[in-house]
Protein backbone atom coordinates (compact mmCIF):
# COMPACT_ATOMS: atom_id res chain seq x y z
CA UNK A 1 0.00 0.00 0.00
CA UNK A 2 1.15 3.34 -0.72
CA UNK A 3 1.74 6.21 1.92
CA UNK A 4 -0.46 9.53 2.38
CA UNK A 5 3.31 11.09 1.33
CA UNK A 6 3.84 9.60 -1.98
CA UNK A 7 0.14 11.12 -2.74
CA UNK A 8 1.48 14.30 -1.41
CA UNK A 9 1.38 17.69 -3.44
CA UNK A 10 4.77 17.29 -5.06
CA UNK A 11 5.87 20.95 -5.32
CA UNK A 12 9.73 19.87 -6.42
CA UNK A 13 8.50 18.04 -9.77
CA UNK A 14 10.16 19.30 -12.48
CA UNK A 15 8.18 22.77 -14.60
CA UNK A 16 9.77 21.23 -17.66
CA UNK A 17 6.43 19.79 -19.27
CA UNK A 18 4.05 23.08 -18.00
CA UNK A 19 2.38 23.07 -21.46
CA UNK A 20 -0.78 24.14 -20.29
CA UNK A 21 0.60 27.85 -20.25
CA UNK A 22 -1.34 29.66 -22.89
CA UNK A 23 0.92 32.20 -23.66
CA UNK A 24 4.02 33.53 -22.07
CA UNK A 25 3.93 36.76 -20.51
CA UNK A 26 6.99 38.49 -20.36
CA UNK A 27 8.89 39.69 -17.23
CA UNK A 28 7.38 43.21 -16.35
CA UNK A 29 4.20 42.84 -18.12
CA UNK A 30 1.09 42.81 -15.67
CA UNK A 31 -1.21 39.80 -16.26
CA UNK A 32 -4.75 41.43 -16.59
CA UNK A 33 -7.59 39.48 -16.61
CA UNK A 34 -11.53 39.99 -16.15
CA UNK A 35 -13.35 39.54 -12.81
CA UNK A 36 -15.25 36.74 -14.54
CA UNK A 37 -11.71 34.95 -15.63
CA UNK A 38 -10.43 35.25 -12.04
CA UNK A 39 -13.48 33.59 -10.85
CA UNK A 40 -12.94 30.62 -13.17
CA UNK A 41 -9.69 30.08 -12.74
CA UNK A 42 -10.22 29.82 -8.76
CA UNK A 43 -13.16 27.60 -9.57
CA UNK A 44 -10.60 25.70 -11.60
CA UNK A 45 -8.46 25.77 -8.76
CA UNK A 46 -11.05 24.62 -6.18
CA UNK A 47 -12.32 22.28 -8.43
CA UNK A 48 -9.08 20.19 -8.70
CA UNK A 49 -7.88 20.30 -4.57
CA UNK A 50 -11.40 20.07 -3.35
CA UNK A 51 -12.49 17.50 -5.81
CA UNK A 52 -10.45 15.87 -8.77
CA UNK A 53 -7.44 14.98 -6.97
CA UNK A 54 -8.99 13.81 -3.93
CA UNK A 55 -11.22 11.21 -6.21
CA UNK A 56 -7.72 10.25 -7.60
CA UNK A 57 -5.60 10.03 -4.51
CA UNK A 58 -8.60 7.15 -3.67
CA UNK A 59 -7.88 5.21 -6.53
CA UNK A 60 -4.83 5.15 -6.50
CA UNK A 61 -4.69 3.99 -2.86
CA UNK A 62 -6.64 1.08 -3.87
CA UNK A 63 -4.64 0.56 -6.85
CA UNK A 64 -1.40 0.30 -4.81
CA UNK A 65 -3.05 -2.09 -2.14
CA UNK A 66 -4.25 -4.39 -4.97
CA UNK A 67 -0.34 -5.85 -5.07
CA UNK A 68 1.86 -5.51 -7.76
CA UNK A 69 1.81 -1.56 -9.42
CA UNK A 70 3.98 -2.48 -12.60
CA UNK A 71 1.19 -3.74 -14.44
CA UNK A 72 -1.80 -2.15 -12.87
CA UNK A 73 -3.14 0.41 -15.15
CA UNK A 74 -5.49 2.51 -12.30
CA UNK A 75 -2.19 2.81 -10.28
CA UNK A 76 -0.12 3.86 -13.69
CA UNK A 77 -2.85 6.02 -15.09
CA UNK A 78 -4.08 7.59 -11.36
CA UNK A 79 -0.11 8.54 -10.64
CA UNK A 80 0.49 10.31 -13.94
CA UNK A 81 -3.12 11.91 -13.36
CA UNK A 82 -1.73 13.31 -10.29
CA UNK A 83 0.96 14.46 -11.67
CA UNK A 84 -1.42 16.46 -14.36
CA UNK A 85 -3.01 17.65 -11.64
CA UNK A 86 -0.23 19.23 -9.51
CA UNK A 87 1.05 20.60 -12.38
CA UNK A 88 -2.17 22.65 -13.36
CA UNK A 89 -2.74 23.24 -10.01
CA UNK A 90 1.09 25.37 -9.41
CA UNK A 91 0.82 27.02 -12.83
CA UNK A 92 -3.11 28.18 -11.46
CA UNK A 93 -1.41 29.53 -8.68
CA UNK A 94 1.64 31.48 -10.02
CA UNK A 95 -1.30 32.54 -12.39
CA UNK A 96 -3.16 33.75 -9.98
CA UNK A 97 -1.01 35.15 -7.76
CA UNK A 98 0.54 37.29 -10.26
CA UNK A 99 -2.81 38.66 -11.72
CA UNK A 100 -4.26 42.20 -12.05
CA UNK A 101 -8.23 42.40 -12.02
CA UNK A 102 -9.63 45.41 -14.25
CA UNK A 103 -13.24 45.26 -14.84
CA UNK A 104 -14.13 46.11 -18.20
CA UNK A 105 -17.14 48.37 -16.70
CA UNK A 106 -14.97 50.93 -14.53
CA UNK A 107 -12.69 51.47 -17.76
CA UNK A 108 -11.86 55.41 -18.74
CA UNK A 109 -12.28 56.28 -22.04
CA UNK A 110 -14.93 53.48 -23.32
CA UNK A 111 -15.39 55.64 -26.72
CA UNK A 112 -11.70 53.80 -27.38
CA UNK A 113 -11.00 50.15 -27.36
CA UNK A 114 -9.58 49.10 -24.06
CA UNK A 115 -9.14 45.67 -22.13
CA UNK A 116 -12.42 44.23 -21.80
CA UNK A 117 -14.06 45.55 -24.79
CA UNK A 118 -15.96 43.82 -27.02
CA UNK A 119 -15.45 45.30 -30.98
CA UNK A 120 -17.04 44.62 -33.66
CA UNK A 121 -14.71 44.86 -37.14
CA UNK A 122 -14.82 44.47 -40.80
CA UNK A 123 -12.07 43.11 -42.92
CA UNK A 124 -10.47 43.70 -46.64
CA UNK A 125 -12.87 41.43 -48.03
CA UNK A 126 -16.29 42.56 -46.16
CA UNK A 127 -16.53 39.44 -43.64
CA UNK A 128 -17.42 41.16 -40.31
CA UNK A 129 -16.07 39.69 -36.74
CA UNK A 130 -16.93 40.28 -33.20
CA UNK A 131 -14.32 39.66 -30.52
CA UNK A 132 -13.82 40.60 -27.11
CA UNK A 133 -10.33 41.13 -25.28
CA UNK A 134 -10.14 39.87 -22.46
CA UNK A 135 -6.64 38.19 -20.38
CA UNK A 136 -4.51 35.50 -21.80
CA UNK A 137 -5.55 33.20 -19.58
CA UNK A 138 -9.05 33.44 -19.99
CA UNK A 139 -9.19 33.29 -23.25
CA UNK A 140 -12.05 31.16 -24.81
CA UNK A 141 -11.98 31.40 -28.94
CA UNK A 142 -15.29 29.10 -29.26
CA UNK A 143 -16.46 32.09 -27.79
CA UNK A 144 -14.58 34.94 -29.55
CA UNK A 145 -12.20 35.92 -26.74
CA UNK A 146 -9.03 36.91 -28.02
CA UNK A 147 -5.68 37.39 -25.58
CA UNK A 148 -5.11 41.38 -24.96
CA UNK A 149 -1.48 40.25 -26.05
CA UNK A 150 -2.82 39.15 -29.46
CA UNK A 151 -1.94 40.85 -33.02
CA UNK A 152 -5.28 41.60 -33.47
CA UNK A 153 -6.27 43.07 -30.32
CA UNK A 154 -2.59 45.35 -30.10
CA UNK A 155 -3.79 46.73 -33.53
CA UNK A 156 -7.50 47.27 -31.82
CA UNK A 157 -6.40 49.46 -29.20
CA UNK A 158 -6.75 53.07 -28.74
CA UNK A 159 -8.98 53.08 -31.78
CA UNK A 160 -12.45 54.41 -32.28
CA UNK A 161 -15.25 53.53 -33.94
CA UNK A 162 -15.03 54.11 -37.66
CA UNK A 163 -11.45 54.04 -37.24
CA UNK A 164 -9.08 52.17 -39.76
CA UNK A 165 -5.85 49.93 -38.32
CA UNK A 166 -3.61 47.86 -39.96
CA UNK A 167 -2.89 44.64 -38.49
CA UNK A 168 0.10 42.32 -39.40
CA UNK A 169 -1.23 38.94 -40.53
CA UNK A 170 0.85 35.77 -42.04
CA UNK A 171 -0.19 37.13 -45.77
CA UNK A 172 1.40 40.82 -44.97
CA UNK A 173 -1.02 44.11 -43.82
CA UNK A 174 -4.68 43.81 -43.43
CA UNK A 175 -6.77 47.04 -42.66
CA UNK A 176 -10.17 46.72 -41.00
CA UNK A 177 -12.59 49.10 -40.03
CA UNK A 178 -13.85 49.04 -36.52
CA UNK A 179 -17.86 49.37 -36.74
CA UNK A 180 -18.63 48.90 -32.80
CA UNK A 181 -17.01 48.68 -29.23
CA UNK A 182 -18.81 47.79 -26.35
CA UNK A 183 -18.00 46.97 -22.59
CA UNK A 184 -20.38 44.69 -20.55
CA UNK A 185 -20.56 44.27 -16.90
CA UNK A 186 -19.49 40.82 -15.73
Amino acid sequence: MTSDDDLEFDADLDDEDDTDEPEVISAGTKNYITPSGMERLRDELQQLRSVERPKVVETVSWAAGNGDRSENGDYIYGKKRLREIDRRTRFLLKRLEIAEIVDPAHQQGMEQVRFGATVSYVDDQDNEYTVKIVGVDETRHELGEISWLSPIARALMKASEGDFVAVKTPKGVEKIEILSIEYYIN
